[in-house]
């Protein structure tokens, strides 16, 4: 097995170790965190019905019109700030964090950081 693969499966296997911890409710939705090396998403799920309420990436028409680029805490804080900012307005105050098998370090904190700063509680 090659050292790709072997990190994969270790990232999967945390993953299912956070997620079997963690359930997003109606009253305090799931906050989901995917990283990648260039980019950085956020997602506020909603697991009974299993929707999405809102999400926030790099990728978004708001963040591009900011000029930077996606693979730095500042995008990830911005990113965590547009999230944040858009679950308020669907009327969602807390949250449950979900690292999604990340360490809470670097870009991960820096999107938690942005969210609380935009006003949501976890």
């Amino acid at each position: 097995m090659n050292k790709f693969k072997a990190k994969k499966m270790q990232l999967e296997r945390r993953k299912r170790r956070v997620r079997a911890k963690i359930f997003g409710t109606a009253e305090r939705p799931r906050l989901n965190v995917r990283r990648t090396n260039a980019h950085i998403y956020a997602q506020i799920i909603n697991d009974v019905e299993g929707r999405t309420i809102c999400s926030a990436s790099t990728l978004d028409a708001d963040f591009k019109a900011t000029g930077k680029i996606g693979s730095n805490k500042e995008a990830a804080e911005l990113v965590g700030k547009l999230v944040g900012e858009r679950a308020l307005e669907k009327g969602v105050t807390e949250v449950t964090f979900d690292r999604g098998g990340h360490l809470y370090h670097g870009r991960v904190k820096a999107l938690a950081d942005g969210a609380r700063a935009a006003g949501l509680k976890f």
